[in-house]
């Protein structure tokens, strides 16, 4: 296995395991208002996040920015709880030209999450030669890994609104459960 394929893999696995449910909350909680005709929308936010995530992931990795991980640690929940709260109080995409509110959350909390990771990729990185070609592969694997997030969950909307449950039943209780989980991480993470 090449060093490309052994970070991106990496970077797939850290997104789908489940101990890094925040990550899955925060792409829930943005994505919960879609619907499968909405992919363009959704791939774009993903993107979006991963770019915000990757910057500081690379700015931490190469020692440009350090901040302490115990107020990343607690600022991640409080960007998943700013999102979820959003979704319940503005249920719907705006169709308007502008930039949407999503977007914009997309990229400025991923530059947080992408703090939260640094540690972890720099324990990893740390025998490597060259940083870019693993930072690219576990970025990318990231990105791979949020989208496999996103289709499963576009998947079970779609088969729950076949079923008749309504759109707005069904984003009012995915970003009030994660609302929920974002307030109990918050408690356990507070640096205070």
């Amino acid at each position: 296995m090449s060093s490309f394929q052994l970070y991106f893999k990496l970077g797939l696995q850290h997104i789908l395991d489940i101990q890094g449910f925040d990550h899955i909350l925060f792409v829930l909680a943005l994505c919960a208002v879609y619907v499968a005709r909405d992919w363009k929308k959704i791939l774009i936010l993903v993107t979006a996040f991963t770019i915000g995530h990757s910057l500081t992931l690379a700015l931490a990795t190469f020692k440009v920015i350090q901040v302490r991980s115990d107020v990343i640690e607690f600022m991640i929940p409080v960007t998943i709880a700013i999102t979820a709260l959003t979704t319940i109080f503005k249920p719907k995409p705006s169709t308007g030209k502008g930039v949407q509110l999503n977007y914009l959350y997309a990229v400025f909390f991923g530059l947080i999450h992408g703090l939260g990771f640094s540690n972890y990729l720099k324990e990893l990185l740390g025998k490597e030669a060259s940083l870019w070609q693993p930072l690219l592969a576990f970025n990318l694997g990231l990105e791979a890994g949020q989208i496999v997030i996103v289709v499963a969950f576009i998947l079970v909307t779609s088969l729950l609104n076949l079923a008749g449950v309504s759109r707005r039943e069904w984003t009012l209780i995915v970003s009030s459960f994660v609302l929920g989980v974002a307030f109990m991480l918050m408690l356990e993470t507070k640096f205070w």
